[in-house]
């Protein structure tokens, strides 16, 4: 029986340990790394050698789309999962534009999980059926990658000098992003313009 080597990425103790003992019930899967933070993803997948990651979206150090990302860039014979709570069609679209093999919802039945895991390992791809439909649908992210790293740090509680600083910008260039921000959402303000792209899955 051929042996699925699995490294895993989720931050809270209690669902990552409950992961480990339910992958661990299947013969054919093993859990070779379990790690807390996005930025240990890459190296920790470079000495393992996983067929499979399962991934959350939301980690600290580096979220998890992005370690997705540079995953496929550094070692293309990983496949990935990702593994989430947050159901958002905007989400799932963002998962799709790093190739992600699939997308599953933290709530679904437990046998679902290692049924993903094969699928994907197979090179199949999974996604829940109604998210699915509903990205189809949904509404194009307005706004440019700039604008997302602008309104990513204001989510984090950066202010106008603070995002400036990060992004080498002046602190007018900043105020010009969060005003075309706050428009092309059609929010009430920066604050409001955060919960928007939220809702949407655009920023974590």
């Amino acid at each position: 029986m051929l042996t699925l080597r699995i490294l895993l990425a989720e931050d809270v103790h209690m669902v990552r340990g409950a992961l480990v003992a339910l992958l661990h019930l299947e013969p054919d899967l093993r859990v070779v790394a379990a790690v807390d933070r996005g930025d240990a993803i890459v190296p920790t997948a470079l000495e393992k050698k996983p067929d499979v990651a399962v991934i959350d979206i939301d980690l600290p150090g580096t979220d998890g789309l992005t370690a997705t990302a540079e995953l496929h860039k550094r070692m293309p014979t990983c496949r990935t999962l990702i593994l989430t709570g947050m159901g958002r069609p905007g989400t799932l679209r963002r998962a799709l534009s790093t190739q992600v093999g699939g997308f599953l919802l933290k709530d679904s039945e437990p046998e679902e999980l290692a049924k993903a895991v094969r699928l994907v390992a197979s090179g199949r791809r999974v996604m829940d059926p109604h998210l699915a439909m509903s990205a189809w649908d949904f509404v194009d992210n307005p706004l440019s990658p700039r604008e997302l790293q602008v309104l990513q740090l204001a989510a984090r509680g950066a202010d106008t000098a603070e995002i400036a600083g990060c992004l080498y910008l002046s602190k007018g260039t900043v105020s010009n992003y969060l005003t075309a921000i706050v428009g092309k959402l059609g929010a009430r303000n920066r604050l409001d313009a955060v919960r928007v792209a939220r809702n949407a899955g655009w920023i974590l």
